[in-house]
């Protein structure tokens, strides 16, 4: 009796511990990838993480008591910025838009490649990243240390923005507030560069069959939207248009401190927003809160997102 009773007390103490494993382990747990069907093709949103950005010290043109009040209208105590990637997957090929941050913006980000993996793919199965710019939250992922994230992919990146970041004697131009992103636009974009695998564009034409680049600088002097078109949906991947969606969409004049040239920035948002209001196509942002897809509706002088509705698929 005494050793059931003791087997059952192990017993009974293992799964005590087993549980709370469990528990401890699913509270640390969060959707990394979500997936929708596209016409022909699958989008999968991909999750590398969320930042701490504080809105009141990065916009421009608005108060931070309007900030304020805005955020807490929308029950944000703390602004976490999503960063959002996206794998088409076409049957024939696996493009991914954007390539998220590695180690460079601290513990809570930089999980890409295990989203990608969690949604069933794995980094060398990519045949393509289209780049919307090389701001190194869309580009640090691109390598991991000195290894190449995606050694079978072509990078595809706007001529303008390869000219601007990777150009001999551009650094020594730009204002020195922007000398970090230099750097680590070599840190991060040079490898492929010096490797052959950057194939730059200049929105003549379509990249892939139903996929066009579309010229928005403004953010920085090559930022690119891509659009993808299938089966009569039509969807615009935004990349840095705006990036603190509880503002910037009632207020799309809000400018914010990365933009290299904010006026030119301001008129780009106004022009996506209303644009994607009035056709009512698919956006997909990398800085709306994940997955970071949905649509927009006009409301007065400012916008609404209506995200995407849950679908189990």
């Amino acid at each position: 009796m005494k050793h059931l009773l003791k087997s059952l007390l192990i017993a009974l103490l293992f799964s005590q511990t087993l549980m709370a494993q469990t528990i401890k382990k699913a509270e640390k747990a969060q959707a990394g990838y979500y997936r929708m069907k596209f016409g022909d093709y699958q989008i999968i949103a991909l999750s590398d993480g969320t930042l701490p950005l504080p809105a009141e010290d990065i916009l421009l043109n608005i108060s931070k008591e309007q900030i304020s009040k805005l955020m807490a209208k929308n029950y944000v105590r703390k602004n976490e910025a999503s960063v959002n990637a996206y794998l088409i997957d076409t049957g024939s090929k696996l493009i991914l838009v954007d390539a998220g941050t590695s180690e460079l913006y601290g513990p809570s980000l930089g999980f890409l490649p295990n989203s990608i993996r969690a949604a069933g793919y794995q980094p060398e199965d990519i045949d393509a990243v289209l780049i919307t710019h090389i701001h190194t939250d869309h580009t640090g992922g691109l390598m991991d240390g000195n290894k190449m994230v995606f050694p079978n992919a072509k990078i595809y990146i706007s001529k303008p923005e390869v000219d601007f970041w990777l150009g001999k004697g551009q650094k020594e131009k730009a204002a020195k507030r922007l000398a970090p992103y230099f750097d680590e636009a070599q840190l991060k974009v040079g490898p492929y560069l010096k490797a052959g695998k950057v194939v730059t564009f200049n929105y003549d034409k379509d990249l892939f069959p139903g996929i066009k680049p579309i010229a928005t600088p403004g953010h920085t002097p090559g930022h690119s939207f891509f659009l993808l078109e299938n089966k009569g949906e039509k969807m615009m991947f935004w990349g840095d248009i705006m990036h603190v969606a509880e503002v910037q969409f009632p207020n799309p004049e809000v400018a914010i401190t990365f933009d290299i040239d904010p006026v030119a920035a301001v008129a780009q948002r106004k022009k996506a927003f209303a644009e994607a209001a009035e056709q009512g196509y698919w956006i997909a942002s990398d800085h709306i809160s994940f997955p970071g897809i949905g649509h927009i509706w006009s409301a007065g002088s400012g916008y609404v997102l209506i995200p995407i509705p849950y679908q189990y698929q």
